[in-house]
């Protein structure tokens, strides 16, 4: 029975969700699974990636074959990492704990990639509405200053209509 790593679409029209399965390669896109390893929500901003890397990495070692769009999922979360350092480990190259060493490093190095985008987008954000806020007050102060002559105008015109009645 061949088996795929692939996306199965959820969610509502528009606002995609979608949940990483390993299938039989014959089933429908939505249809029966063999296992769930995760979810993918790419409405989210960085998007949002669950996987249980180690069930992943057992479908992959037992000939599972990912489409591209899984790939770069697994690749994302490490799986694919994983997978190929055990494999220098079943060849000799790697002792195991060499091989967990350097999966923690490499995780570390991604979560500080994924963390600093993250700040770098409410930054952004920040900035944005920060500037927008200063757009708001000098269009209100603009409005203020166009007022103002208008104001003191119908002052003097009151002030003149009070001393002509009172002459």
């Amino acid at each position: 029975m061949p088996v795929k790593i692939r996306l199965q679409r959820h969610g509502k029209k528009g606002k995609p969700y979608y949940w990483i399965v390993a299938a039989d390669s014959r089933s429908k896109r939505d249809g029966k699974y063999l296992e769930k390893l995760g979810a993918y929500n790419p409405n989210t901003n960085p998007a949002t990636v669950e996987l249980d890397v180690d069930s992943a990495v057992k479908w992959l070692q037992n000939g599972a074959q990912p489409t591209d769009t899984a790939r770069t999922l697994l690749s994302y979360r490490g799986a694919l990492m994983k997978n190929h350092l055990a494999g220098g480990v079943r060849k000799g190259a790697l002792t195991e704990e060499q091989a967990e060493e350097k999966f923690k490093a490499w995780l570390e190095e991604k979560e500080a990639k994924i963390q600093a985008k993250a700040e770098g987008l409410s930054e952004a954000e920040a900035k944005a509405k920060a500037d927008a806020l200063a757009a708001e007050k000098a269009v209100n102060e603009a409005r203020i200053a166009a007022a103002a002559p208008v104001v003191e105008e119908a002052e003097e015109a009151t002030e003149a209509e009070a001393s002509n009645e009172e002459e």
